[in-house]
């Protein structure tokens, strides 16, 4: 089976700037990351092996002098030496991997590692669970990439026409890499084609996507940080120390923050008037966004 995770940055930008927050602020931490299928979903027999066969072909997988080139002049809020030199030398460890299957069909996949290091394997892992489970269960063989072209420029056109501010965010729940590929050009293409559109196609967070389609990239931050920090400071300052230490990481730049890990009331209670200077955003995650945006 050919691989299915060909080029280091098909990941979220999150991940690159999260994992450089680590090495600044907990570059000794150990971590255990647990995947959670909250569908209890029954997979193949057998797919524990194949799903291990295609994480190992990452060990394979390095970064490129282009994708570093893009990086460099896209990411100006990391240092050079961080993309040039850590990143040049990074390698996917498949021994931080523990992979099973039980007898109906559930899988438990685990990884145990350095945080720096296992916080690379999210991505990965969750969109080749994905892709493998649609080429197994014979959905791929159905695909028709005319008609999901048309599907994307429809739904597209209707967004971007309403006044609809779209990014992409659906590396880790993608059907395959290529129709991700395909829905990401065919957006960008649309949104560029000469139309005064009312809405934006603001770009994706997909590294490699955004350098291959002249996008910007988005992201800042993921919940496990302040998760993280939940075990260090404590349910009811985790929120306000993170902000402090991203901030300190980051110098005012990617300022917008995750607020919702523990709920809004636990955030809210924690928020400090500096810190609301020092983020120029909270992101909604969850909740009904009308409500949040009045808490806010």
């Amino acid at each position: 089976m050919k691989p299915i995770i060909n080029h280091f940055t098909d990941n979220d930008l999150y991940t690159f700037t999260c994992m450089y927050y680590i090495l600044q602020k907990y570059p000794r931490a150990e971590t255990e990351y647990c995947f959670f299928d909250r569908h209890r979903t029954c997979y193949p027999q057998g797919f524990d092996q194949l799903l291990r066969e295609q994480l190992e072909h990452l060990a394979d997988v390095v970064i490129t002098d282009e994708e570093r080139e893009f990086m460099t002049r896209s990411f100006t809020f990391l240092p050079y030496w961080f993309i040039n030199v850590f990143l040049r030398g990074y390698r996917f460890n498949p021994n931080e991997l523990t992979i099973s299957q039980d007898e109906e069909g559930h899988l438990d996949i685990r990884i145990k590692g350095k945080w720096w290091s296992t916080i690379m394997w999210e991505m990965p892992i969750l969109s080749t669970v994905s892709e493998l489970s649609h080429m197994l269960n014979g959905d791929i063989e159905k695909y028709n990439i005319k008609t999901e072209r048309e599907r994307i420029r429809e739904k597209g056109q209707k967004m971007l026409s309403n006044g609809l501010i779209l990014g992409d965010m659906g590396t880790r729940r993608r059907f395959t890499f290529a129709h991700h590929d395909m829905a990401v050009a065919e957006l960008a293409s649309l949104y560029h084609n000469g139309n005064e559109w009312n809405g934006k196609f603001i770009g994706t967070s997909n590294v490699y996507l955004a350098m291959k389609y002249g996008l910007t990239p988005i992201g800042t931050m993921s919940h496990q940080l302040i998760m993280f920090e939940e075990t260090v400071s404590g349910v009811f300052e985790c929120n306000y120390n993170v902000m402090k230490k991203f901030s300190d990481v980051y110098d005012g730049d990617n300022g917008v923050f995750l607020y919702d890990a523990f709920g809004d009331k636990v955030f809210f209670n924690n928020l400090s008037k500096r810190m609301a200077m020092m983020y120029k955003g909270l992101r909604v995650d969850s909740g009904n966004e009308e409500q949040q945006i009045e808490k806010i």
